[in-house]
């Protein structure tokens, strides 16, 4: 049976942090972050992108590459963190705003995922509360986010006993 799915899954997300060590630690202590590579080290001297790779990664002109590596936190969705630095670098954007706003991590110990985050240094915006939506709503399906120490938005979400939605569709076949 051929499939008519030509895109399998997310493999990573990238996110530019201000100091990929400092990033690094955090994602380390507050969720057992590994590192996986490096594909561009700062001990290498900084690669300012020529007009044509700032063009095709849509970068703003004059950007310069400090640093790059893939990590991963459990088994999900690698995240490839960048250290890119350019004059007039705007801060992280609301949920408001357009674009990739959050990325959510699943965890079986939501009072334990807080702690080691606001640990490391992240500031959470809230307690955990139950979903808003019926097709994630169940007895003990809850969610909160936070904040990096660089401003990225992280949702914590648990759902122990399953989604709503899930009874009523084949998702993973």
């Amino acid at each position: 049976m051929e499939t008519t799915n030509i895109i399998t899954k997310i493999d990573h997300i990238g996110l530019n942090v201000p100091d990929i060590n400092i990033a690094t630690t955090f994602l380390q202590e507050a969720f057992d972050a590994e590192i996986i590579y490096e594909s561009y080290s700062r001990a290498l001297p900084p690669m300012e992108a020529s007009e044509e790779l700032a063009s095709a990664l849509n970068l703003a002109p004059k950007a310069t590459l400090y640093s790059c590596r893939m990590i991963k936190i459990g088994s999900g969705v690698k995240i490839e963190l960048f250290e890119i630095h350019v004059d007039g670098q705007r801060q992280p954007v609301k949920s408001s705003d357009l674009g990739l706003i959050h990325f959510a991590l699943y965890t079986d110990n939501m009072h334990k995922a807080i702690q080691k985050f606001e640990a490391a240094g992240g500031i959470m915006l809230s307690d955990p509360n139950p979903f808003l939506f019926p097709a994630e709503k169940g007895d003990k399906n809850f969610f909160c986010y936070g904040l990096t120490p660089w401003g990225t938005t992280i949702e914590f979400i648990t759902y122990p006993e399953g989604m709503p939605y899930e009874k009523n569709i084949n998702l993973f076949k």
